[in-house]
C-alpha cells in the first residue's frame, strides 16, 4: 500500500481557538488569527486537514458527546465559510488518568486518522500548543511537528513556509 496522501494535524483547543477551559459552546469559541489563513495555504497545497483533540470534559461529566458534536458540527461550517474543508475530526473522551490508546501523548488519534486517509506521516505536519501533542506526532513518526505559542498564526505561517522551503516544495507566497 502506498501512502500517497499528506496532512496537517490540529489540535483543537489552543490551535484553532483559544482555550478558555472545557469549551463546549459557540459563545465561548474564539478563533485565534491566522487559523483560515494557515488552512487555506496548506490546503491549496494538498494537504488534508485533520483536527486530533483530547476532550476530557466529556470523560469528566462536563458536557456531553452530543453538547461536542454540535459545537464540532459548527467549527466545521466556520471552516467551510472561510474556504477550508476539514477532513475530519478525531477527539479523545477520556480522562487523563484513563489507559486508552488514543488520549494524546498516545498516537492513537494520528495513527487511525492516517489508516482512515492513507496519509503520509513521514510528509505531515502537526500543530499543538503542548508538549503532549508534539509527543504524539513525534510517537507516530510525523518530523514536522511545531509548537505553537498561543499569539496568532503570522509566525506559524512562515515556519511552514520555512519547513516546506527546505523539504524540496515550492509554494507561492500566501501572505
Amino acid at each position: 500500500m502506498t501512502y500517497d496522501k499528506r496532512a496537517l494535524f490540529l489540535d483543537r483547543d489552543g490551535v484553532i481557538n483559544i482555550n478558555y477551559g472545557y469549551v463546549y459552546k459557540k459563545d465561548n469559541f474564539c478563533f485565534i488569527k491566522g487559523i483560515f489563513e494557515l488552512c487555506q495555504l496548506m490546503e491549496s497545497l494538498g494537504y488534508l486537514i485533520i483536527i486530533i483533540t483530547n476532550q476530557a470534559g466529556i470523560g469528566r461529566g462536563y458536557y456531553s458527546e452530543s453538547d461536542y458534536n454540535i459545537l464540532n458540527d459548527w467549527m466545521i461550517s466556520k471552516f467551510k465559510d472561510n474556504n477550508v474543508n476539514i477532513s475530519r475530526t478525531y477527539h479523545c473522551p477520556h480522562k487523563p488518568e484513563a489507559s486508552c490508546a488514543c488520549r494524546k501523548p498516545k498516537p492513537g488519534l494520528i495513527l487511525n486518522a492516517a489508516k482512515d486517509y492513507n496519509i503520509n506521516i513521514l510528509e505531515s505536519f502537526l500543530i499543538g500548543d503542548k508538549e503532549s501533542d508534539i509527543q504524539a506526532g513525534i510517537s507516530a513518526g510525523i518530523k514536522n511537528n511545531i509548537l505553537f505559542d498561543g499569539s496568532d498564526h503570522s509566525t506559524t505561517i512562515s515556519k511552514l513556509k520555512e519547513l516546506l522551503l527546505v523539504d524540496g516544495f515550492r509554494i507561492k507566497d500566501h501572505a
